[in-house]
């Protein structure tokens, strides 16, 4: 039975809606609170484009959280657990967030703009209003605000050669969350090397709602030697990367030593950061799950999977698997998903209840170990 999506008000469309539905999108997701175009029919052809070439994405629902103020830094430094104290501007981090019992809450890009005003690049959830809450609570001279940018991410194999048409050689200087400041015809931008995908790529950040479709023409333009097409995030291709998707991956327990964030977490720090005692009694005892791969055996599956599917033991739950698809490049059905600790190094064969039935799989490391060879996605 079709089924449609009613646009209103309530929800924002991006600066590039319009562009996006002329490109012949095709269905949407909603994504802090804004319409996210996540495929435009053809999910192998954006697959084989993402791996392969290039793409263009329309991303604005990555709202910013912008943070102005005298204690700008220190705000943010209070908010993650991660260790800040060699920041510099212009390039940025990838910084959890916990809540006071030390799960994991949103997991943002922190943008460094200048040193008293940082943007944090969010996943979906309202972290504006819990950053408000514990810059008051800290009684911290911020403002707080979002302010009018939205992304426009360009990923692919071919994606910095398209980089390099629009804005010079100088993008080839930016480090991995490197960002700049630039002006294309008119428009000002911050230009990121940055994404979600393995593939390598780009997002520009657009400063001027006003500029959308312009800006949305000219990555097309340039991009079109290069064979450009649109896109969105892509699903088998952040399974393969073991990419996190915060909320569909997490849920209300999740804490960052599960999803293997040890890295990130530096809890001998003088500085009293939100959770850092519950992340101290949960690092003395130590992750009940883990983050990781599965490989499934049986037939293809057929699109991605609308629910968690329950991992067993001889019946027993140990884990589920939050995000499941055949893969064209390894040529076989994996997933990801939060594991036992007790299984997630162990050869031991597990049962996962699909929506295709049980299958056989067995737990693996991420990221997967994919070919780099060029592929044609196809099953």
């Amino acid at each position: 039975m079709p089924q449609n999506i009613a646009f209103g008000p309530r929800i924002r469309k991006s600066p590039f809606f319009d562009a996006t539905q002329s490109a012949g999108v095709s269905h949407y997701s909603i994504y802090n609170k804004m319409y996210f175009p996540v495929s435009y029919g053809d999910p192998l052809a954006e697959y084989d484009r993402l791996v392969n070439g290039v793409a263009m994405w329309d991303v604005a629902v990555e709202r910013q959280v912008k943070i102005k103020g005298p204690n700008a830094l220190d705000l943010v430094r209070v908010l993650t657990p991660r260790n800040l104290d060699k920041i510099t501007i212009g390039q940025g981090r990838y910084v959890p967030i916990c809540d006071h019992r030390g799960t994991l809450i949103n997991d943002p890009v922190l943008l460094p703009i200048s040193q008293d005003e940082y943007w944090l690049s969010i996943a979906d959830n309202d972290l504006i209003l819990w950053a408000r809450a514990i810059a008051y609570e800290r009684k911290m001279l911020v403002d707080i605000s979002e302010p009018d940018v939205s992304p426009l991410a360009v990923q692919g194999p071919k994606a910095k050669q398209v980089m390099i048409d629009m804005f010079g050689d100088w993008i080839e200087e930016l480090k991995y969350f490197g960002f700049r400041y630039t002006i294309y015809n008119g428009i000002e931008l911050f230009v990121s090397r940055s994404g979600w995908s393995k593939q390598g790529g780009y997002e520009i950040y657009l400063t001027d709602s006003r500029w959308g479709q312009h800006l949305w023409d000219a990555v097309a333009l340039a991009g079109a030697v290069h064979g450009i097409g649109p896109g969105a995030p892509n699903y088998i291709e952040r399974i393969e990367s073991g990419l996190l998707s915060l909320g569909a991956d997490t849920d209300d327990d999740t804490n960052p030593f599960e999803l293997c964030m040890d890295k990130m977490i530096d809890l001998d720090q003088d500085l009293d950061f939100v959770g850092k005692e519950a992340l101290k009694r949960i690092h003395s005892i130590g992750p009940a799950r883990l983050w990781r791969g599965y490989v499934m055996d049986g037939e293809p599956f057929v699109g991605p999977n609308v629910q968690r599917w329950p991992v067993t033991v001889s019946g027993m739950p140990v884990g589920h698997v939050s995000a499941g698809a055949y893969s064209p490049r390894l040529k076989k059905n994996i997933g990801l998903g939060l594991v036992s600790s007790h299984y997630a190094d162990s050869d031991a064969l597990l049962v996962v209840e699909t929506e295709h039935g049980e299958r056989t799989a067995q737990v693996t490391r991420l990221p997967f170990d994919v070919p780099k060879a060029k592929v044609q996605a196809t099953q």
